[in-house]
């Protein structure tokens, strides 16, 4: 059921009321202008939580990278967590992980045509990356946790919601894991409660939309993770999922929330042994001479499963056993939308990008030069907000 993952610690509730006067203080410093927020001529979304951990950043920015790529120069703009360099750094087909971080350089391995940077200074790194000549420039940033980033005034918002943990029943951090308070939820152009079970019943879409209680201004909708075959992470093979059914399977992640897929592999029939690290764990030798040993003292048949984010911070490590090795898989997902909504939300980013993107605005400076009396006059470019809408 919704908000099932979440956890208060009660005790520490006086420390949340103190980090949420913090937190309350700088929101206001920015809403009265004391702390500037810098709007961009190029579209910029932002994708982003109000929740410490995973509610699904990156397929949801991936979903977003398939659906523009095609029409438009897309770039992907993140901070790098947990990355050894600093600065800026635009990816290419050399740079390692550790000067990009785990999920940009992910996408960097799907999209290699797409534009991937980090810089903890968003505002600079779109400057960058909206700088170039007309082959380099990108025509629409898409910013990878950013929500409390205010800095930067995005011209849509979209604002993830993990449906087992949802933020109206959780608390500030450190008793609970939101951010900010669960107001801030109001700058959101779209909200999708993401996770979702595939079997959520119409009574359920009903009770999270009154309980979430958003502005008319506002976009509601609910996606669901579909898993696609696993893929060998050390070879070209795939394997039907389903054929984990009767496998002993040695469930191997490094991510906020691995409860979901622990759920859904055992729902397949796979018997699972979980070793569950901390979020963006970087993996040291003691930690792969531990999965060694786990998964040498598990009955066949066995396989080991991991995420596509753990994937990159473990394939370049060299201790992994040849059984291992010989056995491990990743598990890639893709985001899918509910209640027949794809539609409408496509519509709603690729209308706001066409609008607003450095074509459109090409297009009104040649109709702009044209003689008085030519019938294309054109349209003027416009930050579109859902507010008006």
């Amino acid at each position: 059921m919704e908000g099932d993952f979440i956890k208060i610690n009660e005790w520490l509730l006086p420390l949340s009321w103190l980090y949420g006067l913090a937190v309350k203080t700088r929101n206001q410093l920015f809403e009265l202008g004391i702390l500037k927020s810098r709007s961009f001529k190029t579209p910029v979304i932002s994708v982003g939580n109000i929740t410490v951990g995973g509610a699904g950043k990156t397929p949801h920015v991936e979903y977003l990278i398939r659906l523009l790529k095609d029409q438009h120069q897309v770039a992907v703009l993140s901070r790098g967590y947990k990355r050894k360099s600093k600065g800026f750094v635009h990816a290419d087909a050399d740079t390692t992980m550790r000067e990009i971080g785990d999920e940009p350089f992910q996408m960097k391995q799907k999209f290699p045509d797409i534009t991937i940077a980090v810089d903890r200074n968003r505002c600079h790194g779109i400057d960058l990356l909206t700088s170039g000549d007309e082959k380099e420039t990108a025509d629409v940033i898409l910013l990878d946790d950013a929500f409390q980033h205010r800095y930067v005034k995005p011209g849509v918002n979209i604002l993830l919601v993990d449906y087992h943990r949802l933020i109206i029943y959780d608390k500030l951090l450190p008793a609970g894991r939101l951010r900010e308070p669960k107001d801030g939820k109001s700058r959101a152009d779209i909200v999708i409660i993401t996770k979702c079970p595939a079997d959520l019943k119409p009574i359920d879409y009903r009770v999270i939309t009154k309980a979430m209680n958003l502005f008319p201004y506002q976009a509601l909708f609910f996606s669901t993770i579909d898993y696609s075959p696993l893929e060998a992470l050390f070879s070209n093979v795939e394997m039907p999922l389903e054929q984990v059914k009767g496998t002993n399977v040695l469930l191997l992640t490094g991510i906020a929330s691995p409860k979901q897929m622990q759920e859904d592999l055992t729902a397949m029939g796979a018997n699972i042994t979980s070793l569950t690290y901390s979020d963006h764990h970087q993996f040291k030798r003691k930690d792969i001479r531990h999965i060694n040993e786990v998964f040498a003292s598990m009955p066949g048949p066995k396989m080991v499963i991991t995420t596509e984010k753990d994937a990159v911070r473990l394939q370049d490590m060299e201790d992994i056993s040849k059984e291992v090795r010989e056995n491990i898989y990743k598990l890639p997902i893709k985001v899918s939308f509910m209640l027949d909504q794809e539609e409408e939300f496509n519509h709603k980013i690729t209308g706001y990008v066409r609008k607003n993107s450095r074509n459109s605005i090409l297009v009104k400076a040649k109709d702009e030069h044209k003689p008085k009396d030519s019938h294309h006059t054109g349209n003027g470019p416009r930050t579109i907000s859902f507010r008006n809408n």
